[in-house]
């Protein structure tokens, strides 16, 4: 069995708490157009999300954290 090279793209994506859940952030807002964009949109997409457990061990999987 070859060894899972870890993706190191993902780190910069995501923030990891000290608990160990995934939290990631919309590009949304931080694209070109924004003007064009409806304010609860922009405000909606400030908020980070949690990941939920299923994608998590994925993530961590592909970070190799296991």
């Amino acid at each position: 069995m070859p060894k899972v090279k870890t993706k190191k793209i993902l780190l910069k994506k995501i923030k990891i708490s000290k608990r160990g859940k995934i939290i990631i952030s919309h590009q949304f807002r931080s694209g070109h157009l924004r003007r064009n964009k409806s304010k609860q949109a922009l405000r909606r997409h400030k908020r980070p999300i949690i990941l939920s457990k299923t994608i998590t061990k994925s993530v961590n999987r592909l970070l190799g954290r296991a």
